[in-house]
């Protein structure tokens, strides 16, 4: 895919499946909201109010959906994993692009493989 089709395709998740507040309601959704929020949080604040009950759920969130071997193969799947290991560092907030521009572009292919909604079942304990 092109970067104008990755961004077209993240718009489109974001206008459908992301609530104005709160968790979404499919996976599909949460997803991108949830690197979202982990991008604004080292990028704006620099991670001052990362925690347990937010974005360590995210990375959790994301790791399991991204890791999945019938449709990355071995190399994307240890990115995303180095990737999710570099933006987990509460004391090390990682504030360029890349990371979280090619996390958004793994859960867009995420996406394209799995189009139809899928329930999210929302975290009880996730408070962010």
């Amino acid at each position: 895919m092109t970067t104008e089709e990755y961004l077209e395709a993240g718009k489109f998740i974001w206008k459908t499946y992301v609530p104005k507040s709160g968790q979404a309601e499919t996976v599909q959704g949460e997803l991108l909201r949830a690197i979202e929020k982990l991008a604004d949080e080292a990028q704006r604040n620099g991670n001052i109010n990362f925690n347990e009950d937010c974005h360590v759920i995210f990375i959790s969130f994301i790791r399991k959906y991204l890791n999945d071997e019938k449709l990355f193969d071995k190399a994307t799947i240890k990115q995303i994993n180095q990737d999710l290991d570099s933006i987990s560092i509460e004391d090390q907030p990682y504030t360029e692009d890349d990371l979280y521009d090619r996390l958004r572009d793994r859960i867009i292919d995420w996406y394209i493989n799995n189009k139809t909604p899928i329930p999210n079942s929302k975290n009880p304990t996730l408070n962010c």
